[in-house]
C-alpha cells in the first residue's frame, strides 16, 4: 500500500487553528479517494512560509529522507513555502528521497510548477510587503504609529463610524512620562545609565514591555534611535523608516540595516512631546562628549591632539536636527549652539 503524509500551515495570528484542520480534512479526502494509507500529518501554526525554519516542516523533511512515506500531500504549493529557492530545494530533496509531491491546487508537482509557482509566490510576497509598507507610510504621515508602541505611551483603541478599528492612535502615559523625565534629568546631572537603572529596579518600577531596567534600556543606540535617551518621539518628532530588515538566508533571522537619512519620514507630533528641547539637547551634548572621549581613547591619540570640545562635536548634530525642523522653539537650541553669552 502507498504511504502518504500531509503537510498543513497557516501564517498569520489573525487566522485560526481551524485553518489547519480544514487543510488536513480536504487532503484526507484525496488520500481516502486514492486508497492510500495516511502515515503522518505535519503542521506549523502561525508561521510565515518565507522561511523553512519550521518545526513541522523540518520533521517532515527528516521523515521523507528516512523513507517513512511515498507521497506528500498539501493544499497548495504555497503552504509548503513561498520562497522560490526553498521550493526548488524541497522538490530536489523529495525527488532524491523518492517522494512524490502532490497538491490539491496544482496536482502532481514537476519542474514547471516549481519554476512558475515559485516565481509567482515570490512576487506575491514582494507585492504584499510593498502594500503593507504603503499602508504604514500613510499612517505615519498622519502622525500615527507605524507599528509597535514606545515606553511612555498607551495605545488608543477606537473604531470609526463603520465599526472598523482606527489604528495608530496613542496618548501619553503620564506615570511613565514622569519616569522618562526623571531619566533625562538624572542623566543630564551626570548620573550613569547603570546607576539610574539600578535605582529604578530597586524601586520596583517596571521598564519597557514590563521588563527590568538595564544600561542599554536607557542609553540604547543613538544611530538607530533606540533607548530612552534617543527616542525622538519624546520631543514630538515621529521618525519612521530609519532602518529596514533583511533576512539572513543561512539562519533565517532578520538583521537591521540603516537607511540613508534622505529616506527617513519625519512628522511633527507635538501632542506626544514629553521632554523639552533644552533638556533633550543637554542629554545629546553629554552623549556626544562621551562618545568622543571613548573614540579618542581607543585611538590612543588624546595626548597628541587636542580633543574637540563635546559642545563643538554636538553642534553638527544639532544643526542637522534643525534642518529637519526638529525644534519648533529654537531660541533654547541656539543658546546651546552659540555657547555662553
Amino acid at each position: 500500500m502507498t504511504n502518504a503524509a500531509i503537510y498543513a500551515r497557516y501564517s498569520s495570528n489573525h487566522q485560526r487553528d481551524a485553518s489547519i484542520e480544514d487543510q488536513v480534512r480536504i487532503c484526507r479526502k484525496r488520500i481516502d479517494a486514492e486508497a492510500w494509507q495516511l502515515i503522518e500529518t505535519y503542521s506549523d501554526h502561525a508561521i510565515s512560509g518565507a522561511s523553512t525554519l519550521r518545526q513541522g516542516y523540518q520533521r517532515m523533511l527528516a521523515d521523507a529522507r528516512a523513507g517513512k512515506f511515498d507521497i506528500l500531500i498539501a493544499e497548495a504549493l504555497d503552504r509548503l513555502s513561498r520562497d522560490q529557492e526553498d521550493i526548488a530545494g524541497l522538490f530536489k530533496q523529495l525527488t532524491f528521497a523518492g517522494v512524490q509531491l502532490i497538491t490539491l491546487s496544482e496536482g502532481e508537482i514537476n519542474e514547471l510548477h516549481v519554476g512558475l509557482k515559485g516565481t509567482m509566490n515570490a512576487l506575491f510576497l514582494k507585492d504584499l510587503a510593498a502594500k503593507t509598507r504603503r499602508g504604514l507610510e500613510g499612517r505615519v504621515r498622519q502622525g500615527k504609529s507605524g507599528g509597535g508602541n514606545a515606553y511612555g505611551y498607551d495605545v488608543v483603541k477606537k473604531v470609526d463610524s463603520n465599526g472598523e478599528p482606527i489604528r495608530g492612535e496613542r496618548t501619553i502615559n503620564q506615570e511613565q512620562a514622569d519616569i522618562i523625565r526623571r531619566v533625562f534629568t538624572e542623566f543630564s546631572n551626570g548620573r550613569s545609565p547603570r546607576a539610574i537603572a539600578h535605582d529604578l529596579n530597586a524601586e520596583n518600577i517596571s521598564g519597557p514591555r514590563d521588563g527590568t531596567w538595564g544600561p542599554s534600556t536607557i542609553y540604547g543606540n543613538w544611530r538607530r534611535g533606540t533607548g530612552i535617551l534617543n527616542n525622538d518621539l519624546y520631543v514630538g518628532k515621529l521618525i519612521w523608516n530609519r532602518q529596514h530588515f533583511i533576512k539572513d538566508p543561512q539562519t533565517g533571522k532578520r538583521q537591521a540595516r540603516m537607511n540613508p537619512e534622505s529616506d527617513w519620514i519625519i512628522e511633527d507630533v507635538p501632542a506626544l512631546r514629553i521632554i523639552d528641547e533644552e533638556q533633550w539637547l543637554q542629554v545629546k551634548q553629554r552623549q556626544y562628549g562621551t562618545r568622543r572621549k571613548i573614540a579618542e581613547d581607543n585611538r590612543g591619540n588624546q595626548n597628541r591632539t587636542r580633543p574637540a570640545s563635546p559642545l563643538s562635536v554636538f553642534r553638527s548634530d544639532a544643526m542637522r536636527r534643525l534642518r529637519w525642523g526638529v525644534f519648533k522653539d529654537q531660541p533654547a537650541t541656539l543658546r546651546l549652539l552659540n555657547g555662553p553669552q
